[in-house]
């Protein structure tokens, strides 16, 4: 696992030696950490932007882990997680799982189990990370078309022609031929094809034929 000054992984358990051991093993590898005690303390700590997953104790004073869990899904803080039990059972796990963990470790676990799971949860985030800023862009892209090139966006990701639009719109099949240039400019689509898929992730409604 190489260094990376923008990944950090947070840890979350009452037991400071398990804590110390982990932050251990991380520094090792070049990752950066941050661990607390309590979930609360986590929540108000002004966390980097970058990178990062949670090792997660199931086990914690005053909420347990599941439903710190399910509270930061509520809260829209979808960080991926790694749970970290000495009484793990297979029910638990499941339920860990299907909110989506990363992996379910029981202590005392191999520490070559909890780096490969690291690297998949930094993985995961960062691709999650890269997904939202392309769509951002997107988006500002998108909202820089006038309501007439949104407009034949629309028809042409439904797979209008030029002809079939211009006479929706009432309008030349010039006008039309102009439009469509503009709007895949300023979308920066090299194709059609380019241009469905962008309209895709955006969910822009296509025209009905």
């Amino acid at each position: 696992m190489m260094a990376d000054d923008n990944r950090i992984v947070f840890i979350i358990d009452d037991d400071a030696a398990v804590r110390a051991a982990i932050q251990d093993l991380l520094e090792a590898t070049g990752l950066r950490s941050e661990s607390f005690g309590t979930a609360e303390e986590f929540l108000r700590c002004k966390r980097p932007d970058g990178p990062s997953c949670l090792v997660l104790d199931v086990k914690l004073p005053g909420v347990n882990g599941l439903d710190f869990q399910r509270r930061l899904v509520d809260a829209g803080l979808r960080i991926p997680i790694i749970f970290i039990t000495g009484h793990g059972d297979i029910p638990m796990t499941v339920k860990a799982m299907k909110s989506g963990a990363v992996e379910f470790l029981t202590k005392p676990f191999q520490e070559r189990d909890l780096l490969d799971a690291v690297r998949q949860a930094l993985d995961r985030d960062r691709a999650t990370r890269e997904e939202q800023a392309n769509r951002a862009e997107l988006r500002q892209r998108y909202e820089a078309l006038t309501a007439r090139e949104r407009e034949v966006m629309s028809m042409v990701v439904s797979g209008m022609l030029n002809k079939q639009i211009a006479a929706e719109l009432g309008t030349s099949e010039v006008t039309v031929k102009i439009q469509r240039g503009r709007a895949m400019k300023k979308m920066k689509a090299g194709s059609v094809a380019e241009l469905v898929k962008m309209a895709g992730l955006l969910d822009v409604p296509s025209a009905e034929k």
